[in-house]
């Protein structure tokens, strides 16, 4: 999905995945996307294939109304989204060295200035690269209780959604399925995906 036109007076959230290959994950993160009005899903080229069975069950079938894209060249793609106004902003669960400390995500709702956001989320475990960390304007966080250190990308991705989430009752007035539609943020060069993966 473009952001140019009148749709860019709204503010848009957009969902940026690095290196997410469970399947389950990524049909539940789509479900999510669906539910919080994200504008689209954009899949670094490591990310698994959304239309994979597996993933279209576990998303009841929202990967085929969701626009995604492959964002690529990676990294190099954040940089461009940024020169064209977008808000990178990666959710990590810690603090990143030579870094400032990643702010709340309350916080961060109440400092969006209209500009679109990209929301970078990376696979559990080893979580954003080096790199992609570094192509962030901003670290966001989700605090949580002593003794637990992370969340499931897919629930961690829908509290960052519904915290976020730009106009979702004007989304959810235009009800009706969308058209499922190539997710294209401004200026970067983005490959769309075709055909299901192999069943699962």
């Amino acid at each position: 999905m473009a952001l140019e036109g009148p749709e860019r007076a709204a503010r848009q959230l957009f969902a940026v995945l690095e290196g997410l290959n469970d399947q389950e994950n990524l049909g539940a993160l789509f479900r999510n996307a669906a539910a919080f009005g994200v504008a689209g899903v954009l899949l670094d080229p490591t990310c698994a294939d959304p239309l994979y069975r597996r993933s279209v069950r576990v998303s009841l079938g929202h990967v085929l109304t969701c626009p995604f894209g492959t964002l690529a060249p990676w990294p190099d793609a954040l940089v461009a989204l940024r020169a064209r106004g977008v808000q990178i902003v990666a959710l990590t669960p810690r603090r990143v060295a030579n870094s400032e400390r990643p702010i709340e995500l309350a916080d961060l709702a109440a400092r969006w200035t209209g500009r679109p956001v990209a929301l970078l989320l990376g696979a559990e475990g080893g979580g954003l690269s080096p790199d992609a960390l570094a192509a962030a304007d901003q670290l966001a966080t989700i605090t949580m209780a002593d003794g637990v250190d992370s969340l499931n990308v897919a629930t961690a991705a829908a509290i960052a959604f519904h915290a976020l989430a730009p106009d979702i009752g004007r989304a959810a007035s235009g009800s009706g399925a969308r058209e499922s539609r190539p997710a294209r943020a401004p200026g970067a060069p983005a490959t769309t995906r075709a055909g299901a993966g192999g069943s699962g």
